[in-house]
């Protein structure tokens, strides 16, 4: 297990696959709010599911409906169980925060380089700290 420590956002805990993505991300017209769908066109996972997955991306773009959005995603049962961010701004950290999920970002190593996809990950929001398994 590798443990790396970064900013915590958005606090609890939750352990799950990971879904590394390269590219920023939306969670407005990026991802079916009914599905959890990727559905951006050209995206590198554009009809993969997002949903119940620990998220790793560099951070988020796009308007600030994308925090409703993610909220949104959250109640319905389709939204990721954690986020990680290289960098988080704004919109992402309202959302993980108004959805009630964790968000760590600023780790001490890239998150995109150190987790893959299919990775188990546990991602503590309190205590800034992202576990790889």
């Amino acid at each position: 297990m590798q443990v790396l420590k970064g900013r915590g956002i958005s606090k609890g805990v939750a352990k799950g696959e990971a879904l590394v993505m390269r590219q920023t991300f939306s969670f407005l017209g990026g991802v079916d709010p009914e599905t959890g769908i990727i559905t951006e066109r050209g995206h590198e996972f554009e009809g993969e599911s997002v949903t119940r997955k620990i998220l790793v991306f560099p951070g988020g773009k796009g308007s600030t409906g994308g925090s409703y959005a993610l909220m949104e995603m959250k109640e319905k049962g389709v939204g990721p169980k954690a986020l990680i961010n290289t960098k988080t701004e704004t919109i992402i950290a309202v959302g993980a925060i108004l959805a009630e999920l964790p968000l760590v970002d600023q780790l001490e190593q890239d998150p995109i380089q150190a987790i893959v996809s299919g990775d188990t990950v546990e991602v503590d929001g309190d205590k800034g700290l992202v576990k790889i398994f």
